[in-house]
């Protein structure tokens, strides 16, 4: 068995603190990590390695995006893509001793007014779930797992008011149904909904409430999906919304899960 965690640090080097508690309070095997926000070699890895996490794939890019894996299992860069060739480090995958593909991935968030023709950020956040598409398509994923901050709460329950957000960018339904022909042409599982089919399930709160806790606002925009050969081997999905809470947080919490492999 092992573990996954994935979980938008929105800056590794300013939350260097944050990931080492976590990584030894919640000792997961793996932790993908996006947003880093730093080239891979201003990654604090020498912290993360005293931890026992001495493996690492990953793609950086000096103050914004980036994407890595951590590990206390032995990994093998599977290798990137440029999706909607944008330039930006947004995908990184890495292939474990027992076969799995991790793919990270952190979709563009897509800027704030939910039409291409005038706002080119959420065209190319169309565009790069289009490519997804395509590429699982042409060549289903086997014995993988994607996980990352792909930046849509597709279902009711994974938004604080369904009907209040159907107007704002990561719960439109132009983006929630490009997310599901990607999920459904690579045959993935949302393997936290498999886990916990019902409820209101949130990842990530606003920086901009005052008190996010009380407030409550939140939406699920991170994910973690299993190929359907492997699906049925995840279990024990949580998401830890009490490291909202920690001090200086990330606006996104870990969201984890364990398979029997």
């Amino acid at each position: 068995m092992f573990t996954i965690a994935t979980w938008n640090i929105n800056s590794v080097r300013l939350r260097e603190g944050l990931v080492a508690r976590f990584l030894e309070e919640e000792g997961p095997d793996v932790l993908c990590l996006q947003e880093c926000k730093a080239p891979v070699d201003k990654i604090p890895l020498t912290r993360f390695a005293e931890l026992g996490y001495r493996h690492i794939v990953a793609r950086g890019q000096k103050g914004y995006n980036g994407v890595a894996i951590l590990s206390r299992l032995p990994l093998e860069d599977a290798g990137d893509r440029d999706y909607a060739r944008l330039g930006h480090a947004r995908h990184v995958s890495a292939r474990l001793p027992n076969g799995v593909v991790i793919h990270n991935m952190y979709v563009p968030a897509g800027g704030d007014v939910p039409d291409r023709t005038v706002n080119e950020k959420f065209g190319q956040k169309l565009d790069f779930l289009t490519e997804m598409r395509d590429v699982f398509r042409a060549d289903r994923p086997e014995r993988a797992i994607l996980v990352g901050d792909l930046n849509i709460a597709p279902g009711e329950d994974d938004v604080w008011s369904h009907k209040q957000l159907l107007k704002i960018v990561s719960h439109t339904p132009i983006e929630v149904q490009h997310l599901t022909d990607a999920q459904e042409a690579g045959g993935w599982v949302d393997v936290t909904r498999k886990d916990i089919p019902q409820g209101k399930l949130y990842s990530w709160w606003s920086y901009r409430a005052r008190d996010w806790d009380a407030a409550d606002k939140g939406r699920r925009l991170d994910h973690i999906w299993a190929s359907g050969d492997i699906a049925g081997a995840a279990h024990s999905s949580r998401i830890l919304r009490a490291l909202r809470g920690w001090d200086q947080p990330s606006d996104h919490v870990p969201v984890l899960a364990s398979f029997d492999l």
